[in-house]
């Protein structure tokens, strides 16, 4: 750490399903980091591709790396399943007293100072609650960064501030978690976002696991269970059915998903304070980026 700043106690939680081929980059990255976490939990939800042999080996080498078997059935799960394997990690740390706890997939790869960057920043505005880097996917060309919302901190690899993480009651074991927790921490006057000079690389691509169709579906069931303005989904599906994976089809899936859990009745993962500032929040990117266009235009007359 920079001088005169002291190295922060974090924690960080892994859960990980059938990584064989990438989980050994994100050991590695956590290992050579420059900032050391205090304890590392990985907790393994039941991989059968060899993936445990690898955390064994690792785990028996390093007192503060702990791993965790869960033993469970069944096809790899976006949202709830991860954050259940999250929760039961987080049941066995040792050390209540750190300042920050990370939520870590075990796909990734990044820089010796990842972590320090991102400390340094919290160091920087205490009210920052939390962040992330922006990350790289393999397959993009060139090693363009994912686009996301300034406020939005990556799923993958999002740090919270230990007052923060528990003022919003640590992570909803739902799909839209990586959404809800920032709408939570900003309605409790918290900061999240993301920093495009700190980068991660992602080894798979986003939806490699369930696939494109269901993952547009999992999109429109999210945004519709945290609250979303309903102008800006109208936006979102247009884009989705010009520019989606698979185009048209891509966005009636995510169609799909917003209206089934709104036939269903289903109870949203905020409450009314939190998807009112979270419309608020959508609609002001509608604003903002109108205005952006209206500058280009004037400036192309």
């Amino acid at each position: 750490m920079a001088q005169g700043i002291a190295a922060p106690k974090y924690i960080i939680v892994s859960p990980v399903k059938d990584e064989r081929r990438f989980v050994e980059s994100t050991i590695q990255s956590v290992l050579n980091q420059t900032v050391k976490p205090i304890q590392w939990i990985i907790v393994d939800d039941g991989s059968k591709d060899g993936t445990t042999d690898i955390l064994d080996a690792y785990g028996a080498k390093y007192d503060w790396i702990s791993v965790i078997r869960l033993n469970r059935a069944g096809e790899r799960r976006p949202g709830s399943a991860v954050i259940y394997a999250f929760n039961k990690g987080c049941e066995s740390i040792k050390d209540e007293n750190f300042d920050f706890i990370v939520k870590l997939d075990c796909d990734l790869s990044f820089e010796q100072d990842y972590f320090e960057k991102l400390f340094l920043q919290f160091h920087a505005d205490d009210k920052l609650g939390i962040a992330s880097g922006v990350y790289v996917e393999s397959s993009r060309s060139g090693g363009l960064p994912v686009d996301m919302p300034e406020y939005h901190a990556a799923g993958a690899s999002k740090v919270l501030r230990s007052q923060c993480y528990r003022a919003i009651g640590g992570f909803t074991a739902e799909r839209g978690w990586d959404t809800v927790d920032e709408i939570k921490a900003q309605s409790r006057g918290w900061k999240t976002r993301h920093f495009n000079d700190i980068v991660f690389r992602h080894l798979k691509n986003e939806g490699s696991g369930i696939g494109n169709i269901q993952t547009n579906k999992m999109h429109g069931e999210i945004y519709y269970l945290t609250g979303g303005s309903k102008l800006f989904f109208l936006f979102k599906l247009a884009h989705r059915i010009i520019f989606g994976s698979p185009v048209v089809i891509g966005g009636l899936m995510m169609l799909i998903g917003y209206l089934t859990p709104m036939i269903k009745g289903k109870s949203l993962l905020v409450d009314d304070k939190e998807a009112q500032s979270y419309r608020k929040l959508l609609n002001k990117r509608i604003i903002d980026k109108l205005k952006m266009r209206a500058i280009r235009a004037d400036r192309m007359v």
